[in-house]
């Protein structure tokens, strides 16, 4: 399956922020965990997570620290949800469920219509 760019787009902000609230984590966690949840459909590049996690923090939503992995030693820079971020992460959730709710109505209501079309006269 091949997602569209502009849904992309429209959902990275609250995955990335539903992410990171799950604990604090680094860019290549999150796009393992992008992965994980779209059941390998959505494969972020480095070039895709990085201007948004920027972004976010230039919004006031996630602060960085830098910090050395516990296995490799190697420094990285992870990511935590601010106060804003989480009230931020709130409304998206609320707005994205008021658009799934609409979108299965109407994909219900497709299907019963489809139905509908094979019942005799």
């Amino acid at each position: 399956m091949n997602l569209s760019k502009d849904l992309i787009a429209a959902s990275s902000t609250p995955l990335v922020l539903g992410i990171i609230a799950e604990g604090e984590t680094y860019g290549y966690e999150i796009v393992k965990r992008v992965e994980e949840l779209s059941g390998g459909v959505m494969n972020w590049t480095d070039g895709m997570l990085y201007p948004l996690l920027h972004r976010l923090e230039q919004q006031g939503l996630l602060v960085s620290r830098w910090g050395a992995a516990k296995d490799t030693g190697r420094k990285r820079k992870y990511y935590s949800v601010t106060q804003l971020g989480q009230q931020t992460l709130s409304e998206q959730r609320q707005q994205w469920q008021v658009i799934n709710a609409a979108l299965n109505r109407i994909w219900h209501d497709m299907a019963q219509g489809a139905n509908d079309d094979y019942l005799p006269a």
